[in-house]
């Protein structure tokens, strides 16, 4: 086969999945696509996104987008695509379309979008989302509609996705990997 691989890095909060998908990003030039939208409100936040920009090298190119993600990830790209996360675009997309009280499928068209694009895209892709089926039930129907949608998104993307890993302590478990005579556009996975 020569096409590239499509890996999705699942993991907790602060379980070091970003670091590792960093890592994986290893086909250059690297395109990174962060899904989490500034508030100037919010300073803390503010603060978070730009140490996190500041720690990523100079060379990468960085797109800050929720609703054309399946758009960003549709372009070609003779490279890495590296999106974090994908929890984020989730919220973005719910908060967009006011859905917090809505009946669950209400953003299914954006998800279709997305996991269309990831399953049909030619360039290598890392994306990176959080797992949320190990923790409790959430109290709130958002909380609930949340952990619900961001499970079946994750879902349908590890069944388009080459390779899933999921990162616990910052060590990366494989879940799901590709036939051992997978090769990129570039050499052996």
């Amino acid at each position: 086969m020569d096409v590239p691989t499509r890996t999705l890095v699942l993991g907790g909060a602060r379980s070091g999945k970003s670091g590792h998908a960093e890592s994986l990003a290893v086909l250059e030039p690297v395109r990174y696509v962060a899904t989490g939208r500034r508030d100037a409100t919010d300073e803390d936040w503010q603060c978070r996104i730009e140490r996190h920009r500041a720690s990523r090298p100079q060379q990468w190119s960085t797109v800050e987008t929720v609703a054309s993600l399946s758009d960003v990830v549709s372009q070609p790209w003779n490279g890495t695509t590296l999106v974090d996360d994908l929890g984020a675009w989730l919220t973005g997309m719910l908060d967009d379309a006011a859905a917090w009280g809505l009946p669950r499928g209400t953003i299914t068209p954006a998800v279709d979008a997305l996991v269309d694009a990831v399953a049909e895209s030619t360039s290598a892709l890392v994306l990176v989302s959080p797992e949320v089926g190990l923790s409790v039930v959430p109290e709130s129907r958002s909380g609930r509609l949340f952990r619900d949608e961001l499970g079946l998104l994750n879902s349908r993307l590890a069944a388009v996705c080459d390779r899933v890993l999921l990162v616990v302590a910052g060590l990366a478990l494989p879940l799901k990997e590709p036939p051992a005579d997978f090769i990129t556009a570039k050499g052996t996975v």
